[in-house]
């Protein structure tokens, strides 16, 4: 790449939309477009082999074909000789070797790309623009705004005033259409027998994904997870494809199911779109609208639309405003002092608990798990367990194909550890086996009783779930959704207490858990 007066125009590896350089203001033939391959961005914390893969492959496509439009890019294979081992270092190098008249950028997703790239400006004495990333629906000033003066930050709230301002499934009088905002009361239903869930569309690796995974395996060879059933949309016509397929086979099923589980079934009626619209290869308007086209048209109920419609205008977009309204050190919150090991079977699927095996096991395979597995049952079992919530945000961070920092860790530190003290979620997430049971078939081939709490055979659900409630009695005393649970606490006596928390002890040495803080023996 020769050398260049113009602008250097840095895209991380999560935004691969053409509109970036629109709102940067490029200039075809005078500015360069900068992605790099960072190692380092796949071992800390370690990422699966399958959301590695998927992030370079798509990022080599989207080279090609700004390449193929006569754009400037410059571009770090993780192969290159010379490749740069952090971010900072291939910002700085392309900075020297270009010599551009100012960088710019849209804000990344995370604190710590952001502070990387002011900093290396600042070091080389360059201009640095960072431009309100447009992708969103929702900036982070308006949400700043709408937080403002609030005692909690709770979605509902910002999902209606979503709704009202994007136009969304209202009336021309600024009500919902069908009476009701939120239609989750309809949206809890279990199988009653094995369901029949479409297979989604399949995307076989082409010549450059093919290339990329022999990358991958070549440089990054201790990677976790397996690379064999990689089935990941990596360009904007393949992610257009996947959001034209849910939509016609699967979201009208979305609604009634959205939070069942099932043994061995993998997607149901879930999108698995979050890695396209995470990378930016779909946009959330043309996700949106699509929902609500096939529900005015009649193909899809109002209980499902809406539902999912809420995931992409109401949750993705508050989930964003927490991370970068909170301090920079969000990730690090630990309100509820814990800091247990994170079991090794979360790494290869191991586990006699048959819910946390499939979940698990879809996880090691795929890169991925629909989202009650993920709340539910791993995030859940992570939670009562006592294990620490830093160890759990990198696993899922890492281990997951749309893991990126800004919808991760709130997901995880705030909604699945309550580690952030309530500003994502008013209550933990907390469950015993009741539930796992009650929304799937996981219980029937389980070697542990999910009707008992403590013994060999008791369900760990259940021991953990009452251990965590004895534990964080006086914690939770003053959260007003706890009451009611608060008070079967109570009503345990002090024999059976004490069971549960040796029980609970011993099942966290079993899974290699350990301590649950610093003082603990």
């Amino acid at each position: 790449m020769s050398k260049s007066a113009g602008r250097l125009a840095v895209l991380f590896g999560d935004q691969l939309d053409r509109k970036y350089l629109d709102a940067l203001g490029l200039e075809q033939g005078q500015d360069v477009v900068m992605l790099a391959e960072i190692g380092a961005a796949s071992t800390d914390p370690p990422s699966h082999v399958q959301r590695t893969v998927l992030f370079f492959s798509a990022m080599r496509h989207f080279a090609r074909d700004l390449e193929n439009g006569g754009w400037q890019v410059s571009y770090q294979r993780i192969t290159d000789d010379d490749a740069a081992p952090d971010f900072a270092a291939a910002i700085r190098r392309a900075i020297q070797v270009l010599q551009p008249s100012e960088v710019c950028c849209a804000r990344p997703g995370s604190w710590s790309a952001l502070r990387a790239i002011e900093e290396v400006c600042e070091d080389e004495q360059l201009p640095l623009r960072v431009h309100e990333d447009r992708h969103f629906l929702c900036s982070v000033e308006r949400f700043r705004e709408w937080a403002k003066g609030r005692r909690e930050l709770t979605m509902e709230y910002f999902y209606r005033e979503q709704r009202k301002r994007l136009n969304v499934l209202v009336t021309e009088d600024g009500k919902p259409v069908g009476g009701e905002w939120n239609y989750d009361k309809e949206n809890r239903k279990s199988f009653k027998a094995a369901p029949v869930a479409p297979s989604p569309k399949c995307f076989r690796p082409d010549a450059i994904t093919k290339e990329v995974i022999a990358d991958v395996e070549s440089a990054l060879p201790a990677l976790p997870g397996r690379i064999d059933a990689f089935n990941w949309p990596v360009t904007r016509r393949q992610a257009l494809a996947a959001l034209r397929d849910f939509i016609e086979h699967r979201l009208p099923q979305f609604g009634d199911f959205q939070d069942a589980m099932w043994r061995d079934e993998r997607l149901l009626y879930h999108s698995a779109l979050s890695t396209s619209l995470n990378l930016k290869l779909l946009r959330p308007r043309e996700v949106y609208e699509a929902a609500v086209d096939s529900y005015e048209r009649g193909a899809a109920p109002l209980n499902a639309a809406e539902g999912f419609i809420r995931q992409i205008i109401g949750w993705r977009e508050f989930i964003r405003g927490v991370y970068w309204t909170q301090d920079a050190d969000y990730a690090s919150r630990n309100a509820m002092d814990q800091h247990g090991s994170l079991p090794n079977f979360y790494w290869t699927g191991e586990t006699d608990m048959m819910c946390m095996r499939d979940a698990l096991e879809s996880v090691v395979e795929s890169s991925y798990s629909h989202h009650i597995q993920r709340l539910m049952v791993t995030g859940n079992f992570a939670l009562i367990a006592g294990i620490d919530p830093g160890a759990v945000n990198d696993w899922y961070l890492g281990m997951f194909a749309d893991g990126v920092e800004w919808v991760t860790t709130p997901n995880t530190i705030g909604m699945a550890m309550h580690a952030d003290g309530g500003v994502v979620g008013t209550k933990p997430y907390a469950a015993s086996g009741k539930y796992i049971h009650r929304m799937g078939n996981y219980c029937r081939d389980c070697s542990y009783d999910h009707m008992r709490r403590v013994g060999e055979d008791a369900c760990p659900f259940n021991t953990f779930y009452w251990d965590f409630l004895i534990r964080n009695r006086e914690r939770l005393r003053s959260n007003r959704r706890m009451a009611m649970i608060l008070k079967n606490v109570d009503r345990l006596d002090p024999e059976e207490r004490v069971q549960i928390t040796v029980s609970a002890d011993a099942r966290r040495r079993e899974f290699g858990i350990g301590a649950l803080s610093p003082s603990s023996d």
